[in-house]
């Protein structure tokens, strides 16, 4: 797992790296993204990430300053310059200055896979678990919230995943590690709770808790509940 930092001004080219590197087959995790080069200097001293692609030219702080910085806040982050053509005499003299590699705009799928894989080659056994401390609380923070705003609706690891830019097998450790409980059983127990509660009021159905806190199949709900509370909706309304 490699920890990625992405610093450039242009939205369409945070976002389109962020895709390729979804598509690659090399597993990352993109800690942060910022459009100014303050703010990439002072997230990057936090998150301390193996690499970081930042733009030349940026607001508050360029990418060639920027790259004076990093070893100061973060001495083991590759800084790879993302540059277009017209900028290329620049890339090339940020290599001379210690950068690990320039890509070109619009970046290719190939070059990146150069890239990144030199890099995962040099960090050769270094645990492919490791998270930086911010980086982690903040991201299963946001997950945690995630969960218990949308548990009623159609939540799953699945779009968990794909928004936060981690695999499902990661994140799934990551909650269970968090919460002390997986995935599943967390929904099932905020559901579950909150059908409890529902339950208090008898003009509701049964029928209509079971849809209200996320369950479209009656049976499958009534199955659920009596797993985690020992007895069916029904005979805990009755004894209520």
């Amino acid at each position: 797992m490699l920890n990625v930092y992405i610093a450039d001004d242009e939205v369409w080219v945070t976002l389109g790296l962020k895709k390729l590197l979804d598509k690659i087959d090399i597993e990352s995790f993109v800690v942060g993204i910022a459009n100014n080069g303050l703010t990439a200097k002072e997230e990057i001293a936090m998150f301390k990430p193996d690499v970081v692609f930042t733009d030349i030219r940026m607001p508050g702080l360029s990418g060639l300053d920027l790259l004076q910085t990093i070893p100061e806040v973060s001495p083991e982050t590759k800084v790879v310059i993302i540059t277009g053509f017209a900028e290329f005499a620049y890339a090339k003299e940020a290599v001379q200055h210690h950068a690990y590699d320039y890509l070109l705009k619009p970046i290719k799928k190939e070059d990146l896979i150069r890239v990144m894989s030199a890099i995962v080659n040099e960090r050769g056994d270094r645990n492919d678990d490791e998270y930086p401390a911010p980086a982690y609380d903040k991201m299963i923070d946001n997950v945690v919230s995630d969960i218990r705003e949308h548990y009623t609706e159609d939540i799953s690891l699945t779009s968990l995943a794909a928004k936060y830019n981690i695999s499902m097998g990661h994140l799934s450790k990551m909650i269970k590690e968090h919460l002390q409980v997986n995935f599943s059983d967390y929904i099932a127990s905020l559901r579950i709770q909150r059908a409890k509660e529902l339950l208090r009021d008898e003009s509701i159905s049964i029928q209509e808790i079971a849809e209200i806190v996320g369950y479209n199949d009656y049976f499958y709900f009534t199955k659920v509940f009596k797993k985690v509370e020992g007895i069916s909706p029904s005979k805990y309304r009755k004894e209520l």
